[in-house]
């Protein structure tokens, strides 16, 4: 059902926190980012020179369980000129110790469009050298993953059953690393 008057409609607060808001308009509640630009996050795609796909594993507090994803993290979260690209490259480097040479801008597209405003921007970080161990800044607590491409889905599904938490954009991720997001072969 649709409710575009809710677009017209004032913006009451519900619970304003330190990280998220929640807000109505008309009859529908959702979420909002507080910290960052406008709810936007990226999400990096990285392969190491050895043909290995760059994972992070971590505690996710939401789901009360560790996760399997993509090296990510919001964008001019404590930066106010941050753009896409810089904090691609900060958040690999800090997550994962990999340093890209290259960082191209795929999409970007809502999470979750009718829960929350958080907007994802793919991004394929290119020519990596390895610059640090990673783990993640303030107590993230966040190990690295270097699973070889050929194998990436097998693995991912072996830490399904393990009791991992997978996110799902990972398969998006893993399509892009071969191709445009149009579909056409990566060159």
């Amino acid at each position: 059902m649709s409710d575009d008057s809710a677009t017209s409609e004032a913006t009451e607060i519900l619970y304003q926190g330190d990280w998220l808001r929640l807000v109505r308009r008309g009859r529908w509640e959702s979420c909002e980012r507080t910290h960052g630009r406008d709810g936007l996050a990226v999400l990096v795609i990285a392969v190491t020179p050895d043909d290995e796909v760059l994972f992070v594993e971590q505690y996710r507090v939401p789901l009360g369980a560790r996760t399997i994803e993509m090296p990510a993290g919001l964008i001019g979260d404590d930066v106010s000129d941050d753009t896409i690209e810089r904090a691609a490259r900060r958040e690999l480097v800090e997550e994962t110790g990999w340093e890209p040479g290259r960082v191209d801008v795929l999409l970007t597209g809502p999470t979750s469009a009718g829960m929350s405003n958080e907007r994802i921007a793919f991004a394929r970080a290119r020519d990596l050298r390895r610059v640090g161990t990673g783990g993640g800044v303030g107590g993230e607590d966040i190990t690295v993953h270097a699973v070889p491409r050929a194998t990436a889905p097998a693995w991912l599904m072996r830490k399904h059953g393990e009791g991992f938490e997978l996110d799902l954009k990972l398969w998006a991720g893993l399509w892009m690393i071969d191709h445009e997001p149009d579909g056409m072969p990566l060159r």
